[in-house]
């Protein structure tokens, strides 16, 4: 097995037109969707950098300024602010600009995640590297991501998120077929298939936005050509690593059985907002009264 290494760099593709929340989308990317008062993107950075990361590179596109525009600086908010004696907002506000060195290039043409994370190679370089995707949202208090990178330096491979989802929800992501690992909490992956029908699925294990890869997937995503969708997908070139036995060959999963929220859809997205909103120290309680009161309304 390869010698332990630390995962110094995360990847966030954010190059997605967002065209499930359109009209709302239509002059704001997605990734900016508010949750509460921070958008979703500062949510993900979170989790990297309490994961030991603060190098990220966001692969974007058109009309994605505003997010770099949210991780800058902004002194004419901070001046008025701090001349207003508002500290904590003008702390809430410096948070996002201080949060890691963040980086940005953008993917052109639309081909896919894989083409996507493909884009990241001349940033990441030789080394291990974690990719979050901006439509999950795993909870502050799971150390999910620090877990795969444990993983990783482990076996020397690529290491994936799953999820055990209901049969009948596969068909919405990439599926698993994996094999227990003797003594470990993890899983070795035999096959990926992005999104099976239920009867062609191998399992009901989910592969979530959460990454820890080898950048022996670089070589891999140069020579997958378009998969599903006509796209390049980062699956396809997961399953190629699966059946390696080279360098930076063998895919391994972690189960993730703790908190996450789906800001894929609409309603998942409603259903993130009021979870993180209801668990807030400031509004949670008020809120939970609030929704007993309006659920006890509605079925009057």
């Amino acid at each position: 097995m390869k010698s332990p290494c630390t995962v110094r760099k995360a990847v966030i593709p954010a190059a997605g037109l967002g065209t499930r929340f359109l009209p709302a989308t239509k002059a704001m990317p997605k990734e900016m969707l508010p949750v509460v008062d921070k958008p979703a993107i500062q949510y993900v950075v979170e989790e990297a950098v309490r994961a030991g990361i603060n190098d990220v590179l966001m692969i974007t596109g058109r009309n994605k300024r505003p997010l770099e525009d949210h991780f800058d600086r902004v002194p004419f908010i901070e001046q008025t602010l701090e001349k207003k004696g508002d500290l904590d907002k003008l702390a809430a506000v410096r948070e996002a600009s201080e949060l890691a060195d963040i980086h940005y290039v953008r993917q052109g043409d639309p081909k896919g995640l894989g083409h996507a994370v493909l884009r990241s190679r001349q940033h990441v370089g030789d080394e291990p590297f974690a990719v979050l995707l901006g439509d999950d949202l795993i909870d502050e208090n799971d150390g999910l991501l620090s877990r795969m990178i444990a993983v990783q330096e482990k076996t020397g491979g690529s290491v994936v998120a799953l999820l055990e989802v209901e049969p009948s929800e596969i068909s919405a992501y990439g599926c698993a077929d994996v094999t227990a690992v003797d003594g470990e909490d993890f899983v070795r992956i035999n096959k990926m298939v992005e999104k099976p029908s239920a009867d062609e699925a191998p399992s009901n294990l989910a592969v979530i936005g959460r990454y820890v890869l080898h950048p022996a997937v670089f070589d891999v995503l140069e020579e997958t050509g378009p998969g599903r969708g006509g796209e390049i997908q980062l699956t396809d070139a997961l399953q190629t690593l699966a059946a390696s036995d080279g360098e930076g060959g063998g895919v391994y999963g972690v189960v993730f059985r703790g908190r996450r929220y789906d800001t894929g859809d609409k309603l998942s997205y409603l259903k993130a907002v009021v979870t993180i909103a209801s668990d807030r120290a400031d509004i949670g309680e008020d809120l939970r009264s609030w929704l007993k009161q309006f659920i006890e309304g509605s079925q009057a």
